[in-house]
């Protein structure tokens, strides 16, 4: 541990505590189980399944984001992006965050088990078992097809929420994990591209480093253009409306054409400016699933 690493050792902050659980990380993925519930039924969510469902998915995530920190403290020491991180710091100790993570991970668990339905605790420890050990401890630094497989396990979160509501493994919930699933390759990899030397510094093997930048832009390319044919499902399937096809048609030639930005090299910062619009991207079309659900209610 540096110096400066241990000056801060032991002067751990709440702060710190919520840092761990990746709280922007876990906003974007409860509003996709917010989503998943609205989108389960055609009336509303009942508020203490809208409360303590997302409550207990947002801890279990939680716990599995410091897990993440824990695993990958020595490379996140030599990332820009995560060096100050609190256990990269040494501001809260290994053993601390495993306790932290379990405390959290055992109250969502509880909280699912008890006040929502078993499928979705069995559901959400699965997701949390994926990301926390398949994808965190194994993929990550196995291959770099890393984030392809390990992406189903951060895609869980609006079949949580559907299940959640209804208490079944349904065709349409598991259609929300496949858009998000198609969605994170391209998501990842435009800011591996923009992060290349800092993962090829932590001999992290990220497609940018295994294979070059011109492979991982094409396969970003390619990649979008099936996120794009899977966007279209909820329309083709009769889930959802015109105004969902009107909404995913834009946001996805939006899309594309930062895919194809990225391919050509044709405007400057191209990587972090995709991975960018890709967050805003999967915030947008699922609001839009969500007002193309009840438009369609409040029509009929």
């Amino acid at each position: 541990m540096s110096q400066s690493n241990v000056l801060q050792a032991g002067s751990a902050h709440w702060r710190d505590y919520l840092e761990l659980t990746k709280p922007k990380v876990v906003a974007l993925m409860i509003l996709t189980s917010v989503i998943g519930m609205y989108l389960a039924t055609p009336g509303w969510v009942p508020l203490d399944i809208l409360f303590f469902g997302n409550l207990g998915i947002a801890l279990c995530a939680g716990a599995a984001a410091v897990i993440n920190h824990v695993v990958d403290r020595q490379i996140d020491t030599v990332m820009a992006r995560t060096h100050k991180r609190p256990v990269a710091t040494g501001r809260v100790e290994p053993l601390q965050a495993v306790m932290f993570a379990f405390i959290i991970g055992s109250l969502g668990m509880a909280m699912l088990f008890v006040l929502v339905n078993p499928l979705t605790a069995w559901l959400t420890f699965a997701s949390l078992m994926g990301y926390a050990v398949v994808y965190t401890l194994i993929l990550k630094r196995a291959t770099p097809q890393n984030i392809v497989i390990g992406g189903l396990a951060g895609a869980a979160p609006p079949l949580l929420g559907w299940t959640a509501v209804t208490g079944q493994f349904e065709g349409h919930g598991l259609l929300l994990v496949l858009i998000i699933f198609a969605w994170t390759p391209p998501h990842f990899w435009a800011l591996a591209i923009h992060r290349k030397e800092e993962y090829a510094k932590a001999d992290v093997p990220m497609l940018p480093v295994t294979h070059g930048e011109a492979y991982t832009k094409l396969h970003i390319l390619l990649y979008t253009i099936i996120m794009f044919v899977v966007t279209m499902l909820p329309f083709l399937t009769g889930m959802s409306g015109v105004i969902y096809l009107i909404g995913a048609t834009l946001l996805g030639a939006r899309f594309l054409y930062w895919s194809v930005v990225l391919l050509r090299d044709s405007r400057p910062h191209a990587a972090i400016k995709t991975f960018k619009f890709s967050i805003t991207y999967l915030m947008l079309l699922f609001v839009v699933l969500l007002v193309d659900h009840y438009s369609f209610y409040l029509w009929v």
